[in-house]
């Protein structure tokens, strides 16, 4: 999905940090900015970038999340960058030898949500790109998150992962009901249309000797009438079909079209 609505204001809502621990690639520290964006996360932190901050490759693959990059934090180890949170889980697709609760992304967003509502700060905590988080890291969360991933292929991009669950944070917030924009056909036609759209069409069929049987004419127009119901036309929709329809009912009054005479075989 592309495109992006400059008139539209940044929101800072309280929301959980999102932490990535030693990532090596720059262009995975700017997708993650991206994924971040899409769904109203914004306090990225990195523990230890490979190749340091700032980075072109991130600001070039965060596809203009600029207020994401330009709030990146640095810190040397974990330790620092959850230390003002009191609420942290550990992404992980491996079993690990660690007595931590295990939550889904729906029940872990939802705990995120109660914690920040509560005024706590909270945050989420992704490894590297080979091998994902230490134990030792996974020990300071409060507890693990997985998602419900092919046992036989588990292990997700960085970025693929924290979209995930920035999208199960936005799912559940009460900002997950709302679509950036409606339908279309949201003006649907009020009845009054919908009735002089039936009667135009059924005068018209009238005249072109459709209703072959007189007996059973209300129950073909109430099922034409049915099948257009349905269909939650829009008052443009009406205009056009009543167009439509008026068209072809004066057809018989506009001229034939000039037609060459039929080629007759020479013999």
């Amino acid at each position: 999905m592309a495109g992006t609505d400059k008139s539209q204001q940044i929101a800072y809502r309280p929301g959980p940090a999102i932490i990535l621990c030693e990532p090596q690639l720059g262009e995975n520290i700017g997708s993650t900015a991206r994924a971040m964006a899409n769904f109203g996360l914004w306090d990225l932190r990195l523990v230890n970038p490979r190749d340091g901050w700032p980075n072109e490759r991130a600001v070039a693959a965060a596809s203009r999340a600029d207020h994401v990059i330009e709030k990146v934090r640095v810190f040397e180890t974990t330790e620092a960058a959850i230390a003002d949170l009191s609420l942290v889980f550990a992404t992980t697709a491996r079993r690990r030898d660690l007595q931590k609760p295990v939550l889904g992304p729906e029940q872990a967003s939802r705990q995120l949500l109660a914690h920040i509502a509560g005024g706590g700060g909270a945050g989420l905590l992704f490894g590297r790109e080979r091998w994902g988080l230490y134990n030792e890291e996974v020990a300071l969360a409060d507890a693990i998150v997985t998602l419900p991933v092919e046992a036989a292929f588990a292990s997700l991009n960085i970025a693929q992962a924290v979209l995930v669950l920035a999208y199960e944070w936005r799912r559940q917030s009460d900002l997950g009901a709302v679509l950036p924009f409606g339908d279309a056909r949201a003006d649907l036609a009020p009845k009054q249309e919908l009735i002089g759209l039936f009667e135009q069409l059924e005068e018209a069929l009238d005249r072109a000797g459709f209703f072959t049987a007189p007996d059973k004419r209300p129950t073909v127009v109430n099922n034409l009438r049915a099948m257009l119901s349905r269909g939650n036309l829009s008052a443009q929709e009406v205009r056009t079909l009543r167009g439509v329809i008026s068209s072809l009912d004066r057809k018989h009054e506009r001229p034939k079209a000039n037609r060459p005479p039929p080629h007759k075989p020479a013999g």
